[in-house]
């Protein structure tokens, strides 16, 4: 893809370590560059609205942040007459958001936690819809018709065999709102399952990059490994 159609992205989320990850995934694949990062709705008003560059075609956007909420964002980018196409990548799974997002023109919704391959797919639809719909005054059906379809997910991403996306969902949120790193010994007792399946879904986490993990020093008997939180 030449320079002329790379797709020029805005990267939006109130927490650091995430910013800089969804940074990074979107450098890695081809016809996309970060024009800006934000981690509020006055940094990300900012870029968007930075008449010494180029356009931002597309925002990647975060529903909580630092100094108010995704949907108000859009809301202002809106109101400055700017039409930005936005894909959401948040934890917030309440449908009235979503709904409410929708509303608003939101090309995709990723929900958290997730791996490299779910954001490369989410964004290669986005990028075939963008290029259906190139600049141009008219468009034909058929241009149409591929642009939405482009947009539609092939399939379900396939976890690991005997994995279950309701516990991968229950475990990320309880590791997401634990004060301290956890065990997969306290995650099973948190959570009514026992320390080996608690451990196999930890370890999904921290190799799709959601948690890091670390040996637990000082703990009596025998060693334990801890996770903690880390991108989503």
């Amino acid at each position: 893809m030449s320079a002329t159609t790379t797709i020029r992205v805005l990267v939006v989320d109130d927490e650091p370590v995430a910013l800089a990850a969804h940074a990074d995934f979107v450098r890695r694949l081809e016809g996309f560059e970060v024009a800006a990062t934000a981690n509020g709705v006055r940094s990300a008003l900012a870029a968007v609205n930075n008449p010494a560059t180029p356009a931002i075609q597309l925002i990647l956007l975060d529903m909580n942040l630092t100094d108010g909420h995704g949907l108000d964002l859009l809301r202002r980018i809106h109101g400055l007459g700017l039409m930005p196409d936005v894909v959401a990548i948040t934890a917030v799974r309440e449908i009235q958001v979503v709904r409410s997002a929708i509303a608003l023109g939101i090309t995709g919704y990723l929900i958290k936690p997730f791996t490299f391959t779910a954001f490369r797919d989410k964004l290669e639809n986005y990028r075939r819809y963008h290029a259906a719909l190139a600049e141009g005054s008219l468009t034909s059906q058929d241009s149409i018709d591929r642009a939405l379809s482009a947009l539609r997910p092939t399939g379900k991403l396939q976890l690991p065999k005997g994995m279950l996306q309701e516990t991968l969902v229950a475990v990320a949120d309880w590791l997401r709102a634990a004060p301290e790193p956890s065990s997969a010994t306290e995650t099973g007792l948190a959570l009514s399952m026992s320390r080996v399946t608690a451990r196999r879904y930890l370890e999904h986490l921290a190799t799709t990059g959601a948690a890091s993990k670390a040996p637990r020093h000082g703990s009596p008997g025998r060693p334990e490994v801890e996770y903690l939180w880390r991108v989503l």
